[in-house]
């Protein structure tokens, strides 16, 4: 099935530097690295990138389109609310945009997972559970709704009113033991240790 990527890129990064999406590893910044990998995931078709700032150096991208926060300074709930609003498709697979190392076969399995009629799949890991990593239906529009109206900016706080399928850690590890896929840049020794990665000195 067709289905639409949502890169948030919203965040202000403060531990790393204020744009840190535009950090280099390996030639590419890290926007560029998280948008071709979300793209090479069967069906996704284009690419929603909610975010404040604008990137000319993505411009080249096929399909791509930037979208400004619809109700700024709801966190990543307004990001995951933009993209849903901004995208043709029913489903949608949405990362943030500082993982430079998402799988795609863990993805695409997401993905076919959603189209057994979930809302929302999501991996889990024992306690830890990555909002940020996940297909969305447009069904989960109006709950996001109701929660802003009651004042609810958690992303957590949707999944008690969708239909959940959780990914667990065995199913994962199927595709990405070493769970890469969640690792994410904040900080100059994250940043340093992804261009290690990349560069294949640690596996």
């Amino acid at each position: 099935m067709d289905i639409g990527g949502i890169v948030l890129a919203g965040g202000k990064g403060e531990r790393l530097s204020e744009n840190k999406e535009l950090e280099v590893i390996n030639r590419r910044t890290l926007i560029e690295q998280v948008i071709s990998r979300v793209c090479l995931v069967e069906g996704v078709v284009s690419v929603v990138v909610v975010s404040d700032r604008n990137y000319p150096h993505i411009a080249h991208y096929p399909s791509i389109k930037m979208k400004r926060d619809i109700y700024p300074g709801k966190g990543p709930l307004g990001g995951v609310y933009t993209g849903l609003k901004e995208s043709e498709y029913f489903y949608n697979l949405v990362v943030a945009c500082d993982m430079p190392f998402l799988n795609q076969q863990l993805l695409g399995y997401l993905v076919k997972e959603a189209g057994n009629g979930y809302d929302l799949v999501v991996p889990r890991m024992g306690d830890l559970i990555e909002p940020l990593h996940a297909v969305y239906s447009r069904d989960c529009l109006h709950h996001i709704d109701n929660m802003f109206d009651e004042g609810e900016l958690s992303v957590r706080g949707l999944f008690a009113r969708v239909n959940v399928r959780y990914v667990e850690a065995e199913e994962i590890e199927r595709f990405d033991p070493g769970h890469l896929s969640f690792f994410n840049v904040n900080t100059r020794a994250e940043l340093l240790k992804a261009r290690e990665i990349e560069q294949g000195w640690v596996s």
